[in-house]
């Protein structure tokens, strides 16, 4: 294809210089007829051809720098919000972390709370233990305390939170313990539905919470019963509160109910729990029973 032959008039510095001499000649012609029109006497038709052009330039000019004002200022009130969002964005995470701290203070502060009432209600003086460690195995779900043989802990010996029994101690160092939970399937504790004293046993049932076995099918059972330590064999106080009936299951066969029973003790949150320094080992070995089931 052919090239088509700049356009070498239009871009030559001739052709520029005459552009340049007759905007001033535009000008110039302006000039003189704005100075005819403030001294002459007299408004004739070249005065007011001035004026109206004056004008029309004038409000030209004054339009673009309004616009050029406005939007000058609407940058720097942007600018200025951009810089005040980000401030109190700054301020919006420095309070939200205060107020995490303030929570998380009062919520320690309940539950320390909790913990004194409880202690002080009870006729023995309990021993505090912080949690500082979990064995989530299925068959043996332990938690490991702060207090050991140097403490007075003794192998036997009772958990319990504020919300009942938490398990029972059977292992100790000199420092730390462990002790096996309420709803560790290995565990089994002789309970009783307070409001009948139906007694049975509660089986743990890990997650599930607990079993309670063994109560006949027309005893009078429902949902929202509390379920509390029956106090047999010495290894347990009477009366101690265990959890809530959640569901009743009524087979066709057998004698028994299967009773389902949502723990009172949040097995997942403990943070402290009370161990009661009483000698169980001691009181079975005088009623010449074992810990064993």
């Amino acid at each position: 294809m052919r090239k088509k032959p700049k356009n070498t008039i239009a871009g030559s510095p001739l052709f520029s210089a005459l552009r340049i001499v007759l905007l001033c000649s535009i000008l110039f012609v302006v000039g003189l007829l704005l100075l005819a029109s403030m001294f002459g006497g007299t408004f004739g038709a070249s005065h007011k051809l001035t004026l109206d052009f004056i004008g029309s330039l004038q409000s030209a000019v004054t339009g673009v720098a309004s616009g050029v004002t406005a939007i000058k200022d609407d940058y720097i009130a942007l600018w200025n919000v951009r810089a005040e969002n980000k401030r109190l964005l700054t301020l919006v995470d420095k309070y939200l972390s205060e107020l995490g701290e303030y929570r998380e203070g009062y919520s320690s502060y309940l539950h320390l709370q909790e913990l004194l009432e409880f202690k002080e209600k009870h006729d023995f003086n309990p021993l505090s233990a912080r949690v500082v460690g979990k064995e989530p195995a299925y068959w043996y779900q332990t938690i490991v305390v702060d207090l050991g043989e140097n403490d007075d802990v003794l192998e036997g010996m009772i958990a319990f939170a504020p919300g009942g029994v938490v398990g029972q101690v059977i292992q100790t160092g000199e420092r730390y313990s462990k002790i096996l939970l309420a709803n560790a399937p290995s565990s089994a504790i002789d309970a009783m539905i307070q409001k009948n004293r139906m007694r049975g046993i509660l089986k743990g049932a890990g997650e599930r919470g607990y079993v309670l076995h063994y109560v006949l099918k027309n005893a009078d059972v429902s949902v929202g019963d509390t379920v509390v330590t029956a106090g047999i064999g010495g290894v347990f106080p009477a009366g101690i509160p265990l959890g809530k009936v959640s569901v009743v299951h009524k087979k066709r066969r057998g004698m028994f109910l299967e009773i389902e029973v949502k723990p009172d003790v949040d097995f997942q949150k403990l943070e402290f729990v009370f161990i009661d320094p009483t000698d169980r080992k001691k009181i079975l070995k005088e009623m010449n029973l074992s810990t064993e089931r």
